[in-house]
């Protein structure tokens, strides 16, 4: 749950010119890399449909416990 100061603050934020200005921007260049042209390209999602089942189908393999006890990174 918000605290009043953050509530505060994001209806301070929301009144601010400069803060709807860099959303209409990042609105206006905001890519979808499955149009060409205003139109879906069926190739490109095939493409990203492939990849994502190599990413995420692969058979799940069995968690196996990390057994160190003096792990630095």
């Amino acid at each position: 749950m918000l605290s009043q100061e953050d509530k505060r603050e994001l209806l301070e934020m929301a009144h601010s010119a400069l803060i709807r200005e860099d959303y209409r921007k990042m609105e206006q260049h905001r890519h979808n890399p499955f149009l060409v042209n205003a139109v879906v390209d069926v190739d490109r999602v095939i493409e990203f449909l492939n990849g994502f089942n190599d990413f995420f189908g692969h058979k799940k393999r069995q968690f196996s416990k990390i057994i160190d006890k003096d792990m630095r990174l």
